[in-house]
């Protein structure tokens, strides 16, 4: 603890924005938990660059958040410095054929912004709660799209403090998966490549995907979108609901009555009950149809 007063102070010195014991619950769409001992919102890259520095020369745990949307935060909270990267590094900016982002704008945004520009590729992402860090970091997709496939380049922060920028194709995209799994690096923007198109056919491509979710999507109860990866010749939803596990329950926790791929927080869940829950699922899946569930949100503890 002597060691995150002197961070937090240090924090304080440079100007970056920090509260001890805030509560995780505010931060991600699941709602659910506790308190991270020190959490501070970088307001530009200088910022978030110094913080990042801090936490590593003192030897002390910290963890990049975004808008929170795939994540599942221990009950007891984070023992560390929780490092949001909120909207206010969030800038979009079209040239071209190409849309820059940085990491923590909104991927809804983003493809806003590209459909304004008169440019396509990136509908399938409209409504994808996340931010661009995120999305990249997991290579985001749905109906039948991936970032991988518009990506060109991203920037980051490497285990040394250095930016640096590597193309697409050397980033280990894979589904749900890139090389931000395994290095220590805090991406900074996105760039993607698109291609041209009238405004009206993308903005109706978009609104059609926006009711696709509304309609087969829990949006209206806090979750953390789709808890499991899709197992390869089925579909995570399908053989949970083939097992009679529509609604089941475990304390707060819920599979959705309305997409079984989801849990989703009644009103009081907590990290335990959700990982109770999903274990319980993925033994009661593999036990009736011999396929093997795997947890895509992201528990940290």
């Amino acid at each position: 603890m002597e060691h995150l007063n002197e961070i937090a102070a240090v924090f304080r010195q440079a100007s970056i924005p920090c509260a001890a014991r805030e509560p995780l619950s505010r931060h991600t769409s699941f709602q659910i938990g506790g308190p991270a001992a020190l959490f501070c919102e970088p307001q530009n890259k200088r910022q978030l660059a110094r913080a990042i520095a801090v936490c590593r020369q003192a030897g002390v745990r910290y963890y990049l958040l975004g808008k929170g949307t795939n994540i599942l935060f221990a009950d007891e909270g984070f023992d560390g410095v929780v490092i949001h990267i909120g909207e206010v590094l969030g800038n979009i900016e079209c040239n071209g054929l190409s849309v820059t982002a940085q990491a923590g704008a909104a991927l809804s945004k983003v493809c806003i912004a590209a459909a304004n520009e008169g440019l396509s590729g990136l509908e399938f992402a409209y409504g994808i709660p996340g931010c661009v860090g995120g999305a990249v970091y997991m290579n985001a997709g749905a109906y039948g799209g991936e970032i991988k496939d518009v990506l060109a380049c991203a920037t980051f922060l490497d285990e040394t403090g250095a930016e640096r920028t590597l193309q697409a194709g050397e980033l280990q995209l894979g589904y749900r998966t890139s090389v931000f799994e395994r290095e220590p690096w805090c991406i900074l923007s996105a760039t993607f490549t698109l291609r041209e198109d009238d405004t009206g056919p993308i903005r109706e491509r978009m609104a059609d995907y926006a009711r696709r979710r509304m309609e087969k999507q829990p949006l209206d109860m806090p979750s953390a979108g789709s808890t499991f990866k899709r197992p390869e010749g089925a579909y995570a939803g399908a053989l949970i609901d083939q097992c009679g596990l529509r609604g089941y329950a475990i304390g707060g926790a819920q599979v959705s009555q309305k997409h079984c791929g989801f849990i989703v927080n009644t009103g009081n869940a907590t990290c335990v009950d959700v990982l109770c829950l999903a274990d319980t699922v993925c033994k009661i899946v593999t036990d009736e149809t011999g396929f093997r569930l795997e947890k895509e949100v992201r528990v940290v503890k």
